[in-house]
């Protein structure tokens, strides 16, 4: 026996599939102005960053007006993570995982701060601040010099200290993933 909603979900279902309007604005296909407002990934080979550039005096600024209410000043005893620091701690007992002891590349540093920071406005900060963020985090954990610059050249190049900590896993095969059992 039909109920009244099974009847309403069979008739609002029929709508939708003989709906013209519905089928001819579902599923159209995006245009290059909609795809490029969200193809913003950077990789660690540096593909995909934005031009601008940015130096660790301005990072200093734009971090205590954006960051440190979160991370601390000097990215060090806010109440989110720790940015700097934890250099050579990683095998103890008790490692401290920054970004100068742990990430593997600079690119990611600054992919993550344009698309996620900060926190209260993600995605807020203009290209010129997100370089100039990354470069005064880097510099935080003296990978950078205090006079240090970055720009989409120069970020792929900075060589982080535990780039070669991340090992594949032989066992694992991406296609695998993929296959019909």
């Amino acid at each position: 026996m039909f109920s009244i909603r099974t009847a309403f979900f069979a008739g609002a279902i029929a709508l939708a599939l003989g709906s013209p309007v519905i089928a001819s604005d579902f599923g159209r296909p995006a245009t290059p102005d909609e795809i490029a407002l969200w193809d913003i990934d950077v990789r660690p080979d540096g593909k995909g960053l934005p031009p601008g550039s940015g130096t660790v005096v301005q990072g200093k600024q734009v971090f205590a007006e954006n960051c440190a209410a979160c991370h601390g000043d000097g990215g060090v005893g806010g109440i989110k993570d720790r940015l700097a620091g934890g250099q050579g701690t990683l095998a103890s007992g008790l490692p401290v995982k920054t970004v100068g002891s742990y990430w593997p590349y600079a690119t990611t540093l600054f992919d993550y701060i344009h698309r996620a920071m900060p926190y209260q406005a993600p995605g807020s900060l203009s290209n010129d601040d997100t370089y100039a963020v990354a470069a005064y985090i880097l510099s935080l954990n003296g990978i950078l010099p205090p006079d240090g610059k970055l720009d989409r050249d120069s970020l792929p190049k900075v060589s982080m200290p535990n780039r070669d900590g991340f090992v594949p896993d032989p066992e694992f095969d991406p296609a695998k993933l993929f296959r019909k059992r």
